[in-house]
């Protein structure tokens, strides 16, 4: 039970990151920003899900060597 809940804590940790780095974009350049969002909404399906992809993929790969 402990272990659960030592990984839960460090779930929200993590989750809790990412909303900072997430929110940081849209607060020092608001107006950037707002042009990635429109180009992203005239991009196909697929250049979106192979950008998400490549994403997990680094991010995954990060994670196992910095741990």
């Amino acid at each position: 039970m402990v272990y659960f809940r030592k990984m839960l804590q460090e779930f929200f940790v993590a989750a809790c990151l990412m909303l900072v780095l997430e929110g940081m974009l849209p607060f020092l350049a608001p107006i950037r920003w707002r042009q990635v969002m429109l180009s992203v909404l005239g991009m196909a399906d697929s250049q979106i899900r192979r950008m998400g992809l490549i994403s997990m993929v680094l991010g995954a790969t990060l994670l196992y060597m910095f741990n």
